[in-house]
C-alpha cells in the first residue's frame, strides 16, 4: 500500500514549502508516500508497480493519468468526483456548480480511464448546494459524503457485484481550472450573478474589484431584496457604491448588490459597516476602476 501525491509547493507570502496534506495523513500512519514531478516520466510507473497494489483510488489529483499508468494495478483506478458525473467534468466542478446557480450537485464513484472525468461510473450520491454555500463549506461536505460512498462501492466492486454505467456523453458540461482573473468582478452582471461568483471564488481566488487603486476582496454579499429610499436614487452606472441603511451596497447591471464583508489590501476582513465608518469616500465612488 502507498500513497501517491503532489510534490510539497511554496505556500504563502514567504513561500513556505509546504507538503499536501494527504502526504501528512499518510506519514502519520506510516504509509509510503511518492511525489512524482510528472506521471508521464517512466519512473511514475516503477514507483507504483513497487506498490504491488490491486487497485488505486483517485481523489483530487489534478492531472489526468497516462494509459501506462491507468494500467498498473490489475483492477484499475476508482476516481472519487466531487459531480453527479456527466455534468462538470473537469477540475473544479464544486465551484463550477455554484456559479451556474445549479441547486443541487453530489459525488460519484466512476473508474477512470485516459479521458477527462469520462470513465463508467459504479454510483453517484446527491447533495444540495445551500444558498450560502461557498467551494469550501460545499468542498468539506462533498469530502465526508464521497468518503463513504466509496466505503459503500468498495466491496461490492471487489466482489464483481456493481456494474459499471457508461456516461452520457451528450449531456456532459465541462468546467477548466479556476484561474486568479476568474475572481475579477465585472459589476456590469446581474446582482445574482456577482452573488455566486463570491461564492464561488472561496477559498481562491476570491472575487475581487478596486477601490482608490487597491484591490478589495468582496467576501460576502447579497442580493438586495429591494431598493431603501436613499437607494433608489443611486447612480446607474455599474460599479457604484451607494448607501445602504448603516453599509454599502453596489450597483449592478440589474439592481443592487448588498455587501456583507470586504478587505482591502493590507488590511483585515472587515464588516462593511465598519468599514464605510472608517472610509467615508467609499460611498458614491466607483469601484473596478484603475
Amino acid at each position: 500500500m502507498g500513497v501517491v501525491t503532489q510534490p510539497d509547493k511554496p505556500v504563502g507570502r514567504k513561500q513556505v514549502l509546504t507538503p499536501p496534506p494527504v502526504k501528512v495523513l499518510a506519514q502519520q500512519h506510516g504509509i509510503q508516500v511518492v511525489q512524482p514531478l510528472t506521471l508521464r516520466r517512466p519512473a511514475a510507473v516503477t514507483a507504483l508497480q513497487r506498490f504491488q497494489a490491486d487497485l488505486g483510488i483517485v481523489a483530487a489529483y489534478g492531472k489526468i493519468l497516462p494509459g501506462d499508468l491507468l494500467a498498473v494495478p490489475r483492477l484499475g483506478h476508482l476516481n472519487v468526483h466531487a459531480s453527479l458525473l456527466p455534468r462538470w467534468r473537469g477540475a473544479w466542478p464544486i465551484g463550477a456548480a455554484i456559479l451556474a446557480g445549479d441547486p443541487e450537485t453530489g459525488v460519484t464513484i466512476m473508474q477512470l480511464d485516459e479521458g477527462m472525468d469520462t470513465g463508467p461510473t459504479l454510483d453517484s450520491r446527491a447533495e444540495p448546494i445551500r444558498p450560502d454555500d461557498t467551494t469550501a463549506s460545499l468542498e468539506q461536505r462533498l469530502a465526508t459524503l464521497g468518503a463513504g460512498l466509496l466505503l459503500d462501492v468498495l466491496p461490492q466492486y471487489l466482489d464483481g457485484k456493481v456494474t459499471a454505467r457508461p456516461q452520457d456523453d451528450v449531456a456532459a458540461t465541462y468546467c477548466h481550472p479556476v484561474r486568479k482573473a476568474d475572481g475579477l468582478i465585472d459589476w456590469a452582471q446581474p446582482s445574482s450573478q456577482i452573488v455566486r461568483q463570491v461564492r464561488a471564488m472561496q477559498p481562491w481566488p476570491v472575487a475581487h474589484t478596486t477601490w482608490d487603486g487597491k484591490q478589495l476582496l468582496v467576501l460576502r454579499s447579497r442580493t438586495s431584496p429591494s431598493a431603501a429610499p436613499q437607494e433608489a436614487t443611486a447612480p446607474a452606472t455599474p460599479g457604484t457604491v451607494v448607501a445602504s441603511g448603516k453599509g454599502a451596497a453596489v450597483t449592478t447591471g440589474d439592481g443592487l448588490l448588498v455587501l456583507d464583508e470586504v478587505q482591502l489590501e493590507g488590511r483585515s476582513p472587515t464588516p462593511i459597516k465598519s468599514f464605510v465608518n472608517g472610509y467615508r469616500a467609499f460611498i458614491g465612488s466607483r469601484l473596478g476602476m484603475p
